[in-house]
């Protein structure tokens, strides 16, 4: 019996192509449901060149120079570019990442990947509220935790999920909820999300409905509220968030390709971790659909 390969549909907006060329950018992003790492960029005639493969459930991504970091579901893969500058591959390609190193990490659940300044990866292990190093002798070694969270132990207590990073070092992260027992971030999925600064324990915002992939620019916090569909920023001093767009779908993921957001966008899963979030009642007031995209 042959194995049937996934099939996927990709569309673009008008101007995407030029607008990618122009920019002399690519994008990598994750689908953990259908489990495919996904490169995008442009060819050397300017259209739009897809690249992927499968990784079991793959989520948090990182690059760095001519390395890319992807965590998928009990590992955790660094990549690396074997093409000189200015080289390039029989089919066009001017990147050729191959595995280099691979930890096993296990079932962790990991999700946003931070390069430290020396280039290393630091990961949010949201099974065990922490982030974490890779670890030679372990699963991971464990870095930091919340305040509020007691011990360390695989239970995903608050979700904790998005991490950004400033000079290297772990400064801000997210979490669904302060909740200090097994699974008890799902109690607070509406409204219990907060961003902790790493530095001092303490939390500089509150109220976020499944916040999500905190990164520093330009010298401020932007954030995913994912479970109501916003998208802005936090001032840290005040607490005080600042929506910048509404979209129609699940936000997680992001980065910044000069002063534009690349945000993913999930269609919301009917099920107790996405159920009652009050994106539904957003995308229903605007008489939109959910969306997959970026």
């Amino acid at each position: 019996m042959t194995e049937q390969k996934p099939v996927f549909e990709i569309t673009t907006s008008r101007q995407f192509e030029s607008w990618l060329a122009e920019s002399g950018a690519s994008l990598a992003f994750s689908t953990y449901q259908a489990g495919m790492l996904m490169l995008i960029g442009t060819n050397a005639d300017g259209k739009l060149s897809l690249f992927n493969r499968q990784l079991e459930r793959v989520m948090g991504l990182a690059v760095s120079g001519d390395r890319l970091f992807a965590a998928s579901l009990y590992q955790l893969h660094r990549f690396d570019n074997l093409l000189a500058e200015g080289q390039v591959t029989p089919e066009g390609y001017d990147r050729l990442f191959a595995p280099r190193v691979s930890y096993v990490t296990g079932d962790i659940d990991a999700h946003d990947i931070g390069l430290d300044e020396y280039g290393d990866p630091i990961f949010v292990n949201t099974l065990f509220s922490c982030l974490a190093k890779p670890s030679v002798e372990h699963s991971f070694q464990p870095v930091w935790q919340p305040q509020f969270i007691s011990r360390l132990a695989a239970e995903d207590r608050c979700h904790l999920n998005g991490l950004a990073m400033e000079g290297g070092r772990p400064r801000y992260v997210t979490a669904v909820s302060q909740s200090d027992v097994a699974d008890g971030w799902r109690d607070g999925r509406r409204d219990g999300g907060v961003v902790v600064d790493v530095e001092t324990g303490e939390i500089v915002a509150s109220g976020f409905s499944m916040p999500h992939s905190p990164r520093i620019h330009n010298g401020k916090l932007w954030l995913h509220d994912s479970g109501t569909g916003r998208f802005g920023t936090v001032d840290v001093a005040s607490g005080r968030f600042e929506e910048v767009a509404f979209c129609p779908g699940y936000l997680r993921g992001l980065a910044f390709v000069g002063d534009y957001a690349m945000m993913g966008l999930s269609l919301p899963r009917d099920n107790k971790t996405f159920s009652g979030l009050a994106l539904d009642d957003a995308l229903a007031a605007r008489k939109v659909e959910p969306r997959c995209a970026i």
